[in-house]
């Protein structure tokens, strides 16, 4: 069996004295259980002090660094909201101590980025734990499964970092809200700054892992640059999940006349693809992009691999000097990890965080009220600035950042990695809600 970091919830039942309802009726901005049939875990899963999240990350496997990062971000959100640390009252204002009150407990268990391993762990928490809410994922595959859970059994699913356009496409569910960038989003960023940097009528050769993400994201570099630079995609070598050789791959990509290369490769495999990619003279001969960037990357591969690189991200710590809660996340998540956040641990803190603001106005764990609350569209305080939820395919508006990787030279200390070059405004890069096939299905 798996192990795991668990702290179980207290279980009481449900209190029904006439002074417990009575007590009950003088806090109308609580939905009691009493007003509502049973639903997913609710109202077990918070009818005592505290509320269960079960968390599942890759702590194993090609996609670990990432995982044990997304999971920091976790921890230091549960730990801020327990506390009602300034921080989290800046996303979340009603926020005091816990959840409504209730203190957020949680559960760690390793997926490997395997779905049905991450599926089995989170019906474990939501048997065992009564969970009213499910995280995690670095893997696309995993978010759709769990999105898939989540409908089923009706527990809200808040997915960690997820690139492809199915999550909130054509696999959306209500239960479930995507915080971070994608595959679309992704390339109507950087698809413009290659335009203009690198100009029309290029040839681009994409390597691509072999799943939903890998495969909406290319598609979607590959079409913007298509329609509106007349690029072509010379050779797309795909791969599967954890790879341990990819120079087959890289003879074909040495053969194809490429200018470009576009790795959109993840975790560990863009770690190996690129240095192997170097080692074989591919860089620096070709021009190296990262569509959508890997935490750590430029750490593993150095610097000098990265310099001048294009990547799309979602978070890059030196936001800190132009946004007041960037700079308090930042301070806040060093002070306790001795590093500077990657956008895993940052997507992570906000899923949380966002999550506590829509419980906290919904005023309930009730899944539909809570979902409601998610969907009513309110402006919020991010570590990008202003944010908000889109009701039609719950996915987050929010900005996509364009870095550029530094000279060693350059560097000002050493997690100094990238500079960032544009916050594309997110709005305008998204499609239309119904565009990728989003069917949101019911809430109860």
């Amino acid at each position: 069996m798996t192990s795991h970091n668990l702290a179980t919830p207290t279980r009481r039942a449900m209190l029904r004295t006439g002074g417990a309802l009575a007590a009950a009726a003088a806090l109308p901005r609580f939905v009691r259980a009493e007003d509502r049939p049973p639903l997913g875990t609710w109202p077990d899963g918070s009818s005592g002090s505290s509320v269960f999240i079960g968390i599942t990350v890759p702590r194993t496997g090609t996609y670990a660094a990432q995982g044990e990062d997304e999971l920091k971000g976790y921890m230091l959100a549960v730990e801020h909201i327990n506390s009602g640390a300034p921080l989290i009252k800046q996303i979340s204002p009603k926020t005091t101590k816990g959840v409504l009150g209730k203190e957020v407990k949680y559960g760690v268990a390793d997926s490997a980025a395997k779905p049905n391993t991450a599926v089995e762990e989170q019906q474990r928490f939501i048997s065992e734990n009564k969970a009213i809410l499910m995280t995690g994922s670095t893997s696309s595959a995993v978010a759709v499964a769990l999105n898939h859970l989540a409908q089923r059994e009706k527990v809200l699913y808040v997915p960690g970092i997820t690139g492809s356009n199915d999550t909130t496409g054509k696999d959306c569910v209500r239960y479930s809200f995507r915080q971070d960038f994608y595959g679309q989003t992704a390339a109507a960023a950087i698809g413009p700054v290659l335009l203009k940097t690198f100009g029309k009528n290029r040839k681009a050769a994409f390597m691509t892992p072999d799943y939903t993400y890998g495969h909406t994201v290319t598609k979607s570099v590959n079409d913007y640059l298509t329609k509106n630079g007349g690029w072509t995609m010379v050779t797309n070598q795909v791969s599967p999940l954890g790879a341990p050789d990819y120079s087959s791959y890289l003879t074909n990509i040495a053969n194809s006349g490429a200018e470009f290369l576009i790795n959109v490769n993840w975790g560990h495999d863009a770690v190996l693809s690129t240095q192997q990619a170097k080692q074989f003279g591919i860089l620096p001969k070709m021009t190296l992009v990262i569509p959508y960037q890997t935490p750590f990357l430029a750490k593993e591969v150095g610097p000098e691999t990265t310099e001048g690189v294009y990547a799309a991200t979602d978070f890059w710590w030196t936001l800190e000097d132009k946004f007041p809660l960037a700079k308090m996340f930042v301070e806040e998540f060093q002070k306790k990890y001795n590093y500077r956040p990657e956008w895993g641990a940052e997507n992570a803190y906000m899923q949380f965080a966002l999550w506590a603001d829509a419980v906290e106005n919904a005023g309930t764990f009730y899944p539909p009220d809570v979902i409601k609350s998610y969907e009513a569209g309110r402006k919020l305080q991010s570590f990008v600035g202003e944010v908000y939820w889109r009701a039609a395919d719950h996915q987050l508006v929010r900005p996509v950042i364009i870095v550029r990787g530094k000279k060693p030279g350059d560097m000002k200390n050493p997690e100094d990695f990238w500079e960032v070059t544009e916050i594309v405004p997110g709005e305008g890069l998204m499609q239309a809600p119904d565009a990728f096939g989003c069917q949101l299905g019911p809430y109860t």
